[in-house]
């Protein structure tokens, strides 16, 4: 396989060489990950095709396992009908496929930075000769250790769909084109009459973390909802790269239905540094988790609790009931129904149902994707009364990520509402992990309404 050749910036390694000036002689032993720099030899390989499909986790294991090995020019690295003991990946200098007869495609036989060979044939030896045209240096990933070259996550893999969680077969998506993909509302996604605005938010924001350096992970979002998406139909999702820095990336993103931007997204994406860090933030005090009624099993007690009103627990009784794949659990659960004024203020503890991908990019997106699920609503507890009919649509939502979380982990979502007016309803959230750290920090506006009943005729 033949790879495009890019560019990256080549003091990092000059750096490594200089440090351990231990170049061995050419066509000799190799060098372990001892003699390399952990942090270069990851932003190396996030810049090789080959591994552009996988998670930042999976190049810093790939990272800790490869050997580095040198050649002279005119070396053979790999001879006809030799059994391959890796992946190469080309670190500097070039090679050449030998045997290669017409001169004006030459070029497409020559590799150089970031091309690879090896991992991918068929049979158990190679089929030619592999010779080195300059001084040459590559990083080999070992044949034992080249099931690192798969990804288990289905938002960037469609391999072994069924086996996934919900959440993330909600957020995969097909690439089209470079910067486009298609999404889909499966089936047994939450739906609420149209398409749910955290789907909109998890799939533009793994449509934009597709096309960043692996290095660089969202530390926030701001979106849009223009349109109601249709359910029944593909949305297309269009990014466009607005910039590209060394430690920083701005995507945004285009949801389009019929031809119409229903959806936009800007998400801006950073690579991990050290820094300053505090936190003036307290989790509030909230019960464990594990000792709170899940919502089927909420859903079960309203029906026979005989303090809420009849109607009420008919009508719940014979609704549809469609799981979600978030699983959630109110810390103060009560008697209150969607007609009983309530203190513009909520909690509860959430998680994605099933063991997610090990993707700190994908945790990020399932918990963009599960935001959403309550949020705004809460700007209508004050006004709840007995025969109100209302409807709410999320205007706006922006986010921001302050520390690595895992989405299948409980995570306590504390909300309030400051303010409703003038239609519109204001809500700011923050996410803590069961350690009591502030993970992220969010807000919403949404269009409030008292929805009028409708007319039927009597003839």
């Amino acid at each position: 396989m033949i790879a495009q050749v890019g560019g990256i910036d080549l003091r990092y390694f000059v750096a490594i060489f200089l440090l351990h000036n231990t170049v061995k002689p050419a066509n000799s032993s190799d060098y372990t990950e001892s003699d390399m720099n952990t942090e270069s030899v990851v932003e190396f390989l996030g810049n090789v095709p080959l591994l552009q499909k996988l998670p930042s986790s999976s190049l810093k294991k790939i990272a800790q396992v490869v050997v580095l090995k040198r050649y002279g020019k005119g070396d053979y690295v790999i001879r006809e009908d030799q059994a391959w003991d890796g992946c190469y990946i080309i670190f500097s200098g070039e090679a050449e496929v030998s045997g290669t007869a017409e001169e004006d495609n030459r070029s497409e036989f020559l590799l150089k930075k970031y091309d690879y060979f090896g991992h991918g044939i068929s049979a158990h030896v190679h089929s030619a000769d592999l010779i080195a045209t300059s001084e040459l240096t590559c990083l080999v990933l070992p044949r034992d250790h080249c099931r690192l070259l798969e990804t288990n996550s289905i938002w960037q893999s469609d391999k072994e769909v069924d086996k996934c969680s919900l959440v993330e077969r909600i957020l995969h998506l097909d690439p089209l084109e470079l910067n486009i993909f298609r999404g889909i509302t499966l089936p047994d996604a939450p739906k609420f009459g149209k398409v749910f605005g955290g789907q909109f938010m998890g799939q533009a924001l793994a449509a934009a973390s597709k096309t960043v350096d692996f290095l660089k992970i969202v530390h926030s979002l701001h979106s849009y909802f223009l349109l109601v998406g249709d359910l029944d139909i593909p949305i297309i999702y269009q990014v466009h790269r607005i910039r590209d820095g060394n430690n920083f990336a701005t995507r945004r993103v285009d949801a389009i239905q019929k031809g119409n931007i229903i959806f936009i997204l800007l998400a801006s994406f950073q690579k991990e540094q050290q820094g300053f860090e505090h936190q003036e933030s307290i989790m509030p005090s909230a019960p464990d988790p594990d000792t709170l009624l899940s919502l089927e099993e909420l859903r079960e007690r309203r029906i026979t609790d005989p303090q809420l009103p009849r109607s009420y627990r008919n009508k719940v009784a014979t609704s549809n009931f469609v799981p979600w794949p978030i699983e959630i659990r109110f810390c103060d659960p009560s008697n209150s129904t969607n007609q009983t004024k309530s203190p513009p203020r909520l909690r509860y503890w959430f998680r994605a149902k099933g063991k997610l991908s090990d993707d700190q990019a994908l945790h990020r997106c399932v918990v963009a994707f599960a935001s959403d699920l309550i949020f705004a609503s809460v700007s209508l507890n004050p006004h709840r009364r007995k025969g109100l009919r209302s409807a709410a649509l999320s205007l706006d939502h922006a986010m921001w990520f302050h520390r690595p979380l895992r989405a299948d982990d409980w995570l306590l979502f504390v909300i309030v509402s400051p303010s409703a007016d003038v239609t519109r309803g204001f809500v700011s959230g923050q996410m803590f992990n069961r350690k009591g750290e502030l993970v992220v920090s969010l807000t919403q506006e949404a269009l409030l309404r008292e929805a009028k009943p409708s007319v039927t005729s009597k003839l």
